[in-house]
């Protein structure tokens, strides 16, 4: 078979791309014809485009290459092509990429029943075919991968304005005084500038500095903190709990209080933000003794106490 012949049959033809498009339009709408029409077309565009990345990678790669090198042959290269044709054409096939799932999601009468194979793969379970999402809520979980970029507080009122609204719903769960739970956050963050980070460098999102114990079953990160030791401060390893959001770390703060036996004392004087403060040092929160009165310091600033009013009732 000669090379014309090869050609006219790659799937990569844009003319065979548009002979698909125009059969397609011939089916019935929301025929079977029309749906197996589509696909075709998607995975055919799929090829094409995963065909140009697999070229423009390779001829990046000519830079580098020795010129008496044999591999660098016309016909090796021209098989080389043929190779990454047959290549882009097997994985477009098997939904590797996931743009043509994508592609037919978007021009499919029923995208609400329809799961890209490949962007919410993580997302699969055996037995759970049905728990399908739309294309919207596919990009609410890029857009939460992306929060996880360390957050920005230029001071302390960046802070205060950017967590307020997590720490009030998460509040109103034990009935404890917002400002409690800022401050809290405060100290433990410096103000949201010292927020601990993964090994990739993005943020964990733990306000509150919450170990990541066997009783956690999400993501974690290690990093080395100074913990107290019958009053003496050492340096220890420490694995901590990683977060999707800000938001979901007021709520598992919460939980983690609620959950543990020692608070319960804590959260019965939650409406009482001094005895609260007190308690949760004295189950242990933090192994800081002086941890309590560091609060109250950080609830009783100018930017917090503007806000919350006087909730240690020590005047100004």
């Amino acid at each position: 078979m000669d090379a014309n012949q090869l050609q006219q049959q790659s799937v990569f033809d844009l003319t065979s791309l548009d002979k698909l498009r125009q059969d397609a339009l011939k089916q019935p709408k929301g025929s079977d014809g029309e749906r197996a029409a589509l696909r075709q077309a998607a995975q055919q565009f799929e090829s094409i485009f995963t065909q140009m990345l697999l070229k423009s990678m390779r001829k990046a790669n000519e830079a580098f290459e020795d010129e008496d090198n044999p591999f660098n042959a016309s016909s090796v290269k021209y098989f080389q092509d043929m190779h990454d044709q047959q290549l882009s054409s097997e994985l477009s096939k098997n939904g590797s990429l996931g743009l043509a799932d994508l592609i037919v999601q978007q021009l499919s009468p029923e995208q609400n029943n329809y799961m890209p194979a490949n962007v919410l793969r993580s997302d699969f379970k055996p037995g759970s075919i049905n728990k399908t999402k739309t294309l919207s809520e596919t990009q609410d979980v890029v857009a939460t991968k992306q929060n996880k970029s360390a957050p920005e507080f230029g001071n302390s009122k960046d802070f205060i304005n950017g967590v307020w609204e997590f720490a009030k719903q998460a509040a109103e769960k034990i009935g404890v005084h917002p400002g409690v739970m800022v401050a809290q956050a405060a100290l433990e963050t410096g103000w949201g500038k010292h927020i601990i980070k993964t090994s990739q460098g993005e943020s964990s999102n733990n306000l509150f500095n919450i170990k990541a114990h066997r009783d956690w079953q999400g993501d974690s990160t290690s990093k080395t903190t100074l913990e107290y030791e019958q009053g003496v401060a050492v340096k220890r390893k420490e694995p901590f709990r990683v977060y999707d959001s800000l938001q979901q770390s007021f709520d598992d703060f919460v939980s983690f209080l609620k959950s543990n036996p020692r608070y319960q004392q804590a959260l019965e004087v939650a409406h009482k933000p001094a005895e609260f403060i007190d308690a949760i040092s004295e189950a242990g929160y933090a192994t800081d003794p002086n941890y309590a009165n560091k609060v109250k310091s950080v609830l009783a600033q100018p930017e917090l106490k503007a806000l919350v009013g006087d909730l240690l009732g020590l005047g100004d």
